[in-house]
């Protein structure tokens, strides 16, 4: 049975492979600032913008896009002023996000506390075509400020205070890749859930890291293993009758196991082929045998 002769599995397959594309143009950025579970920080306080949407029927969406923005750049600024740790300032995302949007999705009607786990673990097979459009609209935002601004994002995150010396509105910089992050967040919201977009962002790239050495080609590596991920996990889902979202991380993740051995394994055999070269004996010995 080909899959691909439902609407509503094409509309799927598109809005997955964008999240496949984006989440690890992003979530590279924040592996090399040591922020990777950021995404899951986000996820909680777009929990609460959901619970909004749902306490007073608004679209969900553009609450949490309101609500992970916000607190983007809250912690952001927290961690810029030093007041506390990023640790604590994500602990704080974890907690407050996800408190937040069970009280509020607790006092709602019982129609959006249902379609809450859609929210939490996705459900790419109903997304309409309206809901493609924005997706879509989103993710070319997204890209365009990760390849675009490369250089100067990849400066930020390598080295701050080197950034700022060279004059790079480094706060603006921050800013931007914090909103970036909270807009990747809402997009996986419908695809692979809030409590799993922070796989998506991460697993890529760790993947890509066994094989590659330089920034563009890991970030190229990245996406491609997401959109394989994404593409491969929403047709697996397909066939076997299991959660979407799910399988995508699962798939991610087998991915990233499949290339760490297969580096570790090529890293032995390569050092059992290549022949060790004798060291030379040290001209002290050299000398002494001759004098024998």
């Amino acid at each position: 049975m080909n899959l691909l002769h439902y609407d509503f599995m094409v509309r799927a397959l598109i809005g997955v492979t964008l999240t496949g594309l984006i989440a690890p143009a992003i979530g590279i950025y924040l592996v090399q600032r040591r922020l990777s579970l950021i995404g899951d920080g986000l996820g909680h306080v777009a929990l609460t913008g959901v619970g909004v949407g749902l306490l007073f029927h608004q679209q969900p969406v553009l609450t949490a896009v309101i609500a992970a923005a916000l607190g983007a750049v809250a912690i952001e600024l927290v961690r810029e002023r030093g007041r506390t740790s990023g640790d604590v300032a994500l602990a704080i995302l974890f907690y407050g996000g996800i408190s937040g949007g069970v009280a509020l999705v607790s006092v709602s009607d019982s129609a959006g506390s249902a379609n809450l786990v859609s929210y939490l673990f996705g459900s790419p097979l109903t997304a309409s075509a309206q809901d493609l459009y924005v997706t879509a609209a989103l993710a070319a935002a997204v890209l365009a400020v990760t390849l675009v601004l490369r250089p100067w994002l990849f400066a930020v995150c390598h080295d701050e205070e080197y950034a700022r010396v060279s004059g790079l509105p480094v706060r603006t910089l921050n800013l931007l890749m914090a909103v970036t992050t909270a807009v990747t967040v809402t997009i996986a919201m419908r695809t692979v859930g809030l409590l799993l977009v922070s796989a998506l962002m991460v697993v890529p790239v760790a993947a890509a890291q066994q094989v590659t050495r330089g920034f563009r080609s890991t970030m190229a590596a990245a996406m491609m293993i997401g959109v394989a991920a994404a593409a491969g996990g929403i047709w697996l889902a397909g066939e076997v009758n299991t959660a979407p979202g799910a399988t995508i991380v699962i798939l991610a993740i087998a991915v990233f196991l499949a290339i760490t051995v297969g580096a570790a394994t090529w890293q032995v055999l390569r050092r059992r082929v290549t022949p060790a070269h004798p060291q030379a004996e040290p001209p002290d010995v050299v000398l002494q045998t001759g004098a024998r």
